[in-house]
């Protein structure tokens, strides 16, 4: 499965649990991650994707410590698994 499905994934079943899906794009600023995810709690979090077999880059392991020392939530999801997971402690659906 390519990146950018687990992406379309990740963003419906956001919106479908009432968060809100950004797609994180900052100019002149490689490695930062892929989306923002806010909750419908107002918990946000900067999420990076990539393939069941994907690997970070230098420029995001990099920009994502950076980030976390200042106190941002970074997750790295690798595949459909990785975007269930955090669905499912971030995000759960009411039963």
């Amino acid at each position: 499965m390519l990146e950018k499905d687990i992406e379309r994934y990740l963003t419906q079943e956001v919106k479908k649990r009432g968060g809100m899906c950004f797609k994180f794009v900052s100019p002149g600023n490689t490695g930062v991650p892929d989306r923002i995810v806010l909750t419908p709690g107002g918990k946000v979090v900067f999420v990076e994707l990539k393939t069941a077999t994907g690997r970070l880059q230098p420029i995001q392991r990099y920009m994502h410590r950076e980030m976390r020392k200042r106190g941002a939530e970074v997750d790295v999801l690798y595949g459909l698994q990785g975007v269930e997971t955090f669905l499912q402690v971030v995000m759960p659906c009411e039963v």
